[in-house]
């Protein structure tokens, strides 16, 4: 079988078998596709592990960031675990592939008083009435009072609402539910939306969607909208151009943490499998806590 073959029908598998997002399995296709641009389209028993650290290196002369090269070699062994297991292959040349290391980076946070300034202006915007402002407002409160990813924001339906209980019902990677807790202000940003806002854009539609956020045309916002009104509103507080929503999940994570919340109840909320990718938020706060103490400290 051709190498190209094999990673299609690796990518088949992970839709319908492991059932990972949509997102995930682009990253494993394109991965896979600068592969065989790589070593060639040549039968898959004969990738051996000269190949694939050579196409590292090519990566990496490329200029390729850090993470980029560690998913990359991810792929390959995931890729190459797989096809040993459907004996495609009799050895996985991948065992003794090395992943570079990532360099730590902290992620981007919004200071509180910034998102209180941001909210606060989006909410006066949407006081006119006008139904785009009142959606852009809910959207805002509502990735930031939750964390929640820009996926699971889109996929939102009416019924995952509770607005009685103040919780979204979320999927997550791998198809994965949780409940998340919103406060009083996405409850409110939420619901002058839902009366207000979301019956003018859906009567444009031909059938009403179940979508909470739609689009000017009535059907369901994509994830594109939601980073271009990121970026618009968040960019010029954190002083970020390409700023995206995970940014507002960051600051929510971290102000959380700030508060006093246990890190296991964030890594809940946030729908993290390990905690360990929670505890990067620790740092961040940390971080904010020794820049407090520099300033304010008459001995530091």
């Amino acid at each position: 079988m051709d190498l190209s073959v094999a990673a299609a029908a690796f990518a088949t598998h992970l839709e319908t078998v492991r059932r990972l997002s949509p997102a995930t399995v682009r990253a494993y296709r394109s991965d896979l596709r600068d592969l065989v641009g790589s070593v060639g389209d040549g039968p898959l028993r004969d990738v051996d592990l000269e190949s694939l650290r050579d196409w590292l290196w090519t990566a990496t002369q490329r200029g390729d960031a850090r993470s980029t090269l560690a998913r990359r070699a991810a792929a390959a062994r995931s890729f190459f675990a797989w096809a040993k297991d459907e004996e495609l292959i009799p050895v996985d040349p991948s065992l003794r592939l090395v992943t570079p290391k990532r360099g730590r980076t902290l992620p981007t946070v919004a200071s509180r008083d910034g998102m209180r300034a941001l909210l606060d202006a989006q909410r006066m915007a949407a006081a006119g009435g006008d139904p785009v402002a009142l959606r852009d407002h809910a959207i805002l409160e509502l990735l930031y009072a939750t964390g929640m990813r820009v996926s699971e924001l889109c996929g939102l339906d009416v019924d995952d609402l509770d607005q009685d209980r103040g919780t979204a019902r979320v999927l997550g990677k791998g198809s994965k539910e949780r409940v998340v807790p919103y406060g009083r202000p996405a409850h409110d940003a939420i619901a002058a939306w839902a009366t207000r806002g979301r019956p003018v854009l859906s009567a444009r539609a031909s059938t009403a969607g179940p979508a909470v956020f739609l689009g000017s045309r009535g059907g369901r916002i994509g994830p594109r909208l939601v980073y271009t009104l990121v970026a618009r509103t968040l960019g010029p507080v954190v002083g970020a151009e390409n700023v995206g929503p995970h940014a507002l999940r960051h600051s929510a994570a971290t102000h959380l943490l700030d508060g006093g919340a246990d890190l296991r109840a964030v890594q809940e909320i946030l729908g993290h499998a390990s905690l360990g990718t929670t505890q990067i938020y620790t740092h961040v706060s940390s971080e904010r806590l020794a820049a407090t103490y520099r300033l304010a400290h008459p001995r530091a």
